[in-house]
């Protein structure tokens, strides 16, 4: 069980030990970490303070999703907008 409120993309750069994530669903949420592993830990905390911030600001929380997902994918493949 992966312990996540809300789905997931992760995204591995060229350096190995570098790997970039952020939630397409929980608005403004971003973070780094050292692997896949490390990201989805980070995350799982991350996700439940960033939605803590968010009520304080009174800014819109989006519900926990009930089936979130996690995608893992090469940040390198990825073409820039033109």
């Amino acid at each position: 069980m992966l312990g996540l409120d809300y789905s997931l993309v992760i995204e591995a750069t060229a350096d190995p030990l570098f790997f970039s994530f952020y939630s397409p669903t929980l608005e403004g949420f971003t973070g780094v970490g050292s692997s896949v592993e490390d990201c989805i830990y980070k995350a799982r905390w991350g996700m439940k303070e960033h939605a803590e911030i968010l009520t304080e600001q009174r800014l819109p929380v989006p519900r926990p999703e009930p089936h979130p997902t996690v995608v893992v994918r090469d940040a390198t493949a990825i073409s820039p907008a033109a």
